[in-house]
């Protein structure tokens, strides 16, 4: 149905005017056009609003990172006080000489099921003990004290532990505390040729 048969105070110049408005639109150029600026528009809005949802969702996901980091790690400081104890029970049990254990007995089993009690208690905690007397020295869990040559041992290969290390649930609280053997400074390995 046309127009003119709806509307019969519709003369035809009004319909030629409302073909111009076709035209128009039609001859308009791209860049002109509302629709496509309406695109543009749209699509800039939709960009927008899904980098601000990355965004809000990336800063959820650390927020929640941050939960779980401060649960896990939570106890580090307190953590870091109990580990000069256990290293004190660990030295009474050690000062007790050999030839005295026997008459010591019974203090000495005291130490040892509290000191047992203790690194049970840390590792229900996620507190790990490292106690390396050999293997290869890893600077993210152990600190050199010291270096000596040592025969039947590789260059950076530690032979003696001096005090225990802790990590709490993978995080270093304290690096173990070792020695590391050295390679023989052979005089004939970097000679270096000066005559000329």
């Amino acid at each position: 149905m046309n127009d003119t048969a709806q509307n019969p105070n519709l003369e035809p110049e009004n319909i030629e005017e409302e073909l111009n408005v076709e035209e128009m639109v039609e001859s308009n150029t791209p860049e002109s056009d509302p629709l496509v600026e309406m695109a543009r528009e749209r699509d800039d809005m939709r960009d927008k609003m899904m980098r601000a949802l990355a965004e809000a969702e990336n800063t959820r996901k650390r927020a929640e990172k941050a939960q779980q980091d401060t649960s896990k790690f939570a106890i580090a400081g307190f953590a870091k006080d109990m580990l000069g104890i256990a290293d004190n029970l660990r030295r009474a049990i050690d000062a007790i000489p050999e030839d005295q254990r026997e008459d010591n007995k019974v203090l000495l089993e005291g130490v040892e099921a509290t000191e047992r009690m203790m690194l049970s208690s840390f590792e229900k905690q996620g507190i790990q003990k490292i106690a390396p007397t050999e293997g290869k020295f890893d600077p993210n869990f152990h600190e050199v004290m010291f270096e000596a040559e040592v025969p039947g041992k590789q260059n950076g290969e530690i032979f003696q532990l001096l005090e225990a290390g802790y990590v709490l649930n993978g995080r270093l609280l304290r690096p173990a505390r070792v020695g590391v053997a050295k390679s023989s400074a052979n005089p004939n390995e970097h000679q270096v040729d000066t005559e000329v």
